[in-house]
């Protein structure tokens, strides 16, 4: 049994220690926001924070977030509604097939934590190892300005 902070509230799940954490959350605790894209940490679908810090769920063991904090595009919800990155990126239409958002999302939370007014080359760079097939990057760059900007 693996306990760690998901969202905010303590979780236990009972899995094996070498289970990739994002099977965890999808399977065992239905908590479906990340995606799983190419099994490799490579595509940035799969993206949460750990610690405030962007992880690939698809590659970290379960059992290295015992008692840490983790969090998913769920958690950054205020009060059941959109975040004002989450917001921004419907305001832009930041999505085609959206598979990829979640991990876009993610990532750009974390640039944000650390840098509040980033330029438009940061959130390039911030954003290089998420992929997106749709080829929404342009829209995805402006929802996370905006969202600097609202903030």
């Amino acid at each position: 049994m693996i306990s760690f902070k998901l969202n905010g509230r303590e979780v236990k799940a009972d899995a094996p220690d070498d289970a990739p954490l994002l099977f965890v959350l999808n399977n065992d605790l239905g908590v479906n926001g990340a995606k799983f894209g190419c099994g490799k940490s490579q595509c940035g679908a799969c993206t949460v924070l750990i610690e405030g810090e962007p992880a690939r769920s698809c590659s970290i063991k379960v059992s290295s977030v015992a008692g840490r904090s983790v969090v998913t595009l769920a958690g950054l919800t205020e009060n059941g509604k959109p975040s004002k990155l989450q917001q921004a990126f419907i305001d832009e239409q930041a999505a085609q097939c959206g598979y990829c958002t979640s991990g876009m999302i993610m990532q750009a939370q974390a640039l944000l934590d650390r840098n509040p007014n980033p330029t438009d080359a940061d959130v390039r760079s911030a954003l290089n190892g998420n992929l997106c097939r749709c080829g929404s990057h342009n829209r995805v760059v402006r929802a996370v300005l905006r969202a600097a900007k609202e903030a």
